[in-house]
């Protein structure tokens, strides 16, 4: 399992990471994006939302089941 983090430094509030993966981000108190733990999309969809994440964001931490 992996644990979505968003480095708020980094996010420009964009929102591609809560549109391709609803259950595993969502809005901050301060129009950015935030991981939510545990995620509801699997690995493989979180992949794609860091890799589409124009500012590179995004960090998918291995987390023991």
């Amino acid at each position: 399992m992996k644990k979505p983090i968003v480095d708020q430094n980094k996010c420009d509030g964009c929102g591609t990471c809560i549109a391709l993966c609803p259950g595993s981000f969502k809005w901050n108190e301060r129009a950015k994006a935030a991981g939510i733990f545990p995620p509801v999309e699997d690995n493989d969809m979180l992949e794609t939302a860091r890799l589409a994440c124009p500012t590179e964001a995004i960090v998918l931490e291995d987390v023991k089941d």
